[in-house]
């Protein structure tokens, strides 16, 4: 389908509400329908003692679809140190009415059936420790439940010899038109018996009974058969999540988008540009990894963890996600140690900022930090200086910053002392780092005195002036069709400032004076060995003015600009004095 209006998941229907933002105040059935569960109130249920509207209030910590699914992509990621070589992210299809379904399959440990009744319970998680990502025992729940209404778990484990087979049914959509009052959690065991599947049955048969009918009722398969034909890829353990259901937005139109890229998961409302820029510059942002994040799952996910992984891929849609190390695609780039002052009994903290400018630069006026968590992504790109003007523009940093907890949706840090220490740091860094580089790049040196001899050098030159002002001029015109195409990445007011320059190692000399005198209090600080990369095209704007003004007179006729490759190589071939190789 094509993501319009979809069907119930089961035969007791679906919610009246499909939209996740309506859902949760949107008033149920006027009478409960109850004729087939009477028995289930004296089951031996697991239940928590909380009302099924909880696990649409608590689903809300999630304003974003991708920030649910990174959820579901770190329990896998956890299960890297049980075995896990891969997670699967795809689309399948709802027999009962043809709708899509969003499924997470892993060849991780799985869960024996304490396990998964630990998962799906609320508020209890065993992964509170220095290396796994999950902590708060809340993940499944909150990101199952803001992807759809409705979600199915199988997971196989095998522990010593035993083996075991487990289905679990947390389904928003049964709660609600049931009118319960409590959450129920039907689930179904099995265990592996001289090569055949037997029912594991922990309290009486009536209750597993009624925990099959019951799924069978609401979710998308019709027969005990059916489920187990779910195993037959899970392999010898592994855990496998479908997902139904899926919520809408205000169109009714899925949230998810699963048609416009069939190797890749869209979300439907997020890829506008800002209405005020020109075609040309929301094309060419459009392809940058700062804007596609926002709506593509395979440019979040390849940047969603800091270091690549050996033996571990994540494949969507059927072809594995490319990793991208922002750090090894920065120009110039500079470590800069940062040793926060945390709690007086804790252990010295160290923290690496690797900062540049972005490969990009300065065609493109993308910047920000980019900041880890215990290897996860949780703020990127993320803005630390906001001020309406060129300074930090197209630097590019990236850290992990362990010694802060993130929030419950791991979207972003509690603004704890911690972390506002952390955000003036990280101003300083990049004040300090733009003061000493953003000649490089073809801006004019910030320092007075630098300014004048830099100014001295032009003069010395033997350049006509009138010619390079105007090459200047073209410069910054064409400065203002290429850069501050992203008002949510930069509002820069201020126009590109490219000279030429007739002395570039006079200039290189003068930064290295310049970051000697840098004030660094609280920082220690080691310069990258960036060899030939650090030392200033002599002709550099002259190159840069007719580059980009053919660049332009090209786009602007034709349909649609060149790729982003062209801008980056003629970016990088100004920028750099060899050729870089991108990861």
């Amino acid at each position: 389908m094509a993501g319009g209006t979809v069907g119930a998941g089961g035969s007791g229907g679906s919610l009246d509400c499909r939209s996740f933002w309506k859902a949760g105040a949107h008033k149920g059935p006027s009478a409960p329908i109850r004729e087939l569960y009477d028995g289930l109130e004296t089951g031996d249920f697991d239940r928590a003692r909380v009302h099924p509207k909880f696990l649409h209030t608590n689903a809300t910590s999630h304003k974003w679809a991708f920030g649910a699914i990174s959820e579901l992509l770190d329990n896998a990621v956890d299960e890297i140190c049980n075995g896990a070589t891969f997670v699967k992210v795809d689309k399948s299809i709802n027999s009962k009415d043809s709708s899509p379904m969003l499924v997470f399959q892993d060849d991780g440990g799985g869960m024996d059936p304490e396990g998964v009744r630990k998962c799906m319970s609320l508020g209890f998680s065993t992964k509170k420790s220095k290396t796994t990502i999950g902590q708060y025992g809340n993940g499944f729940k909150t990101s199952t439940m803001r992807l759809g209404a409705d979600a199915i778990v199988f997971t196989r484990a095998m522990r010593g010899r035993n083996v075991t087979l487990s289905i679990g049914l947390l389904s928003y959509t049964f709660l609600r038109r049931t009118m319960k009052d409590d959450i129920v959690v039907p689930m179904l065991d099995f265990e592996v018996r001289d090569g055949h599947i037997v029912p594991l049955v922990y309290g009486s048969q009536g209750d597993w009974d009624s925990s099959l009918k019951i799924i069978l009722d609401w979710s998308p398969f019709s027969s005990m058969e059916e489920l187990l034909k779910q195993f037959e890829d899970v392999d010898s353990h592994g855990t496998k999540v479908v997902i139904y259901n899926l919520w809408m937005n205000d169109d009714g139109l899925l949230e998810l988008d699963f048609e416009d890229d069939d190797e890749d998961i869209l979300l439907r409302d997020q890829g506008q540009t800002s209405g005020g820029s020109r075609k040309i510059q929301k094309e060419i942002v459009e392809q940058h990894i700062s804007h596609k994040l926002r709506f593509s799952l395979r440019a979040y996910t390849s940047i969603l963890y800091l270091r690549k992984f050996e033996n571990f891929q994540i494949i969507l849609r059927g072809k594995p996600v490319e990793q991208i190390s922002i750090a090894n695609e920065l120009k110039f780039k500079k470590v800069v140690t940062y040793k926060p002052q945390v709690a007086h009994d804790s252990q010295v903290v160290s923290v690496k900022v690797d900062i540049g400018f972005a490969k990009e630069a300065p065609v493109l006026g993308i910047f920000g930090m980019n900041v880890y968590h215990k290897n996860r992504l949780i703020m990127p790109f993320w803005k630390v200086l906001q001020e309406a003007s060129s300074r930090g523009r197209s630097v590019v940093g990236v850290l992990e910053a362990n010694f802060i907890e993130p929030a419950h949706d791991k979207q972003d840090f509690e603004r704890t002392p911690l972390f506002i220490r952390l955000e003036t740091k990280l101003r300083q860094i990049i004040v300090d780092y733009w003061k000493e580089k953003c000649h490089l790049i073809g801006y004019q040196p910030i320092d007075l005195k630098l300014r004048s001899q830099y100014k001295a050098t032009l003069k010395d030159s033997g350049s006509p002036g009138a010619k390079i002002q105007h090459k200047a001029f073209a410069a910054r015109k064409i400065g203002e069709h290429l850069s501050n195409l992203l008002p949510e990445t930069y509002d820069d007011v201020e126009a590109v400032r490219l000279t030429a320059n007739g002395a570039g190692s006079a200039l290189h000399s003068s930064g290295q004076a310049q970051e000697n005198s840098m004030e660094s209090a609280g920082l220690e600080e080691d310069l990258v060995d960036v060899g030939s990369h650090g030392v200033l095209d002599p002709n550099f704007s002259e190159k840069l003015s007719e580059e980009n003004l053919a660049l332009f007179t090209r786009s602007s006729s034709k349909t649609r600009p060149r790729p982003l490759g062209d801008f980056r190589t003629h970016a990088s071939r100004l920028g750099d004095s060899k050729p870089k190789t991108s990861p």
